[in-house]
């Protein structure tokens, strides 16, 4: 079964069916969100990916998006987020995948880790637009957990999950870690409730997920630029910003080009399989139970580490419908692939390093270098390897 976008056949090269028209469209990014920064350096880096985006399709790159500006201009847009309506979308004047690159999903709870885990029980409160059928039909590929609305099901859920162990609490819209923390028993559950208000309970959700130890978290996506498909499959890197607190990395990514199933066919070591098969089952389901749901970038966070009892278990953590950390090495994947059309394999990777005098090696892409008036200086730079390599390497 394919989905309705993702996993479609390649289409023409943007660039080169616009080529012979007067109205090419521009590349702009989106600097979007309530807590989005154009200066900061997330958003300054995912504009330079959009950069490279342009490069890659030979379109001009226009900036930041300006309505007034870029107004009545064919565009290819690069959100900064999730577009979290259908009429968002139409707004930026995308119809089709051509048009962006990025997601864009029915309603704004399916652009957060809501959608990974069902109800507590059927009828239990829920945002308008829920689909019970999409938790039912990924409950086979996630860590035991549930997505709850209200003090009374908070309840329910953990007394569920504790007595198989640690329960993890996090909220629907952290990024990287943030927003979460281990209960171990119902009086930490309790001390949350009386901290939370009930409304904001109600209209934002809080997910709990059995927790694991020693964990990995795999990165598995699919991007579609102009008439390019690739898939991938990765692990993810940790590192120490200047406070000292563990922060992302970097991704590490053997990008194949075609579809999820030409992933699936280079031999991947077992872990690794299987986080591609939960990924797909993840994002087939999406496509299926939240009709408008549109991607032409997924990358999904796979967790596999062991449960109380020291079993081990994987399961998709969350989806990222819209341009991420990774999508530095994704792009830069694509590169490789236009420059040497023979090339099916590459291996790529984003690279995070908080530190003063950063060293980056020769022949790398610097997409961020300066200092963030919140974390301090930063690079970020990307790499693709000369040499084909697997995942399992």
């Amino acid at each position: 079964m394919t989905t309705a976008l993702l996993t479609a056949a390649p289409t023409p090269d943007i660039g080169a069916v616009l080529a012979a028209s007067a109205l090419r469209p521009t590349v702009v990014f989106g600097c979007s969100g309530p807590d989005a920064q154009p200066d900061g350096h997330d958003q300054r880096t995912k504009a330079s990916v959009a950069r490279s985006l342009a490069d890659l399709l030979e379109l001009e790159f226009g900036g930041l998006h300006d309505p007034a500006e870029h107004a009545g201009r064919p565009l290819y847009v690069v959100p900064g987020q999730t577009l979290t309506s259908l009429q968002a979308a139409r707004e930026l004047g995308i119809e089709s995948p051509d048009h962006f690159f990025g997601g864009v999903v029915p309603h704004p709870f399916v652009a957060t880790k809501l959608i990974t885990h069902p109800l507590v029980r059927p009828g239990a409160q829920a945002p308008r637009g829920w689909s019970a059928a999409y938790g039912e039909a990924v409950r086979p590929v996630v860590l035991p957990g549930y997505s709850v609305f209200a003090p009374e099901d908070a309840r329910t859920a953990a007394e569920r999950l504790l007595e198989h162990g640690g329960v993890r609490l996090k909220n629907p819209d952290g990024v990287g870690g943030l927003g979460q923390q281990v209960i171990e028993d119902m009086a930490s559950l309790e001390a949350w409730l009386d901290e939370t208000d009930p409304q904001a309970l109600r209209t934002h959700g809080v997910v709990l997920e059995r927790n694991l130890s020693q964990v990995e978290t795999l990165s598995v996506g699919q991007v579609r630029a102009g008439r390019w498909l690739a898939s991938y499959v990765g692990t993810q890197s940790l590192t120490r910003n200047h406070r000292g607190h563990e922060v992302y990395g970097g991704s590490t990514l053997t990008v194949v080009l075609g579809d999820f199933e030409a992933l699936q066919q280079i031999g991947l070591a077992a872990p690794f399989a299987t986080a591609v098969e939960q990924a797909l089952t993840y994002h087939r389901a999406a496509a299926r139970c939240y009709p408008g749901w549109l991607a032409t970038r997924a990358n999904y966070d796979i967790a596999q580490g062991l449960d109380a009892q020291g079993q081990w278990q994987s399961g998709v953590l969350e989806q990222s419908w819209r341009i991420g950390g990774a999508s530095g090495a994704e792009v830069a994947a694509l590169h490789a692939f236009k420059a040497q059309p023979w090339r099916r394999v590459v291996r790529a990777s984003t690279h995070e390093v908080y530190e003063e005098d950063a060293p980056v090696p020769p022949g790398a892409q610097v997409h961020y270098d300066g200092v963030d008036c919140h974390v301090g200086r930063v690079v970020k730079y990307v790499t693709v390897e000369e040499n084909e390599a697997h995942a399992d390497d």
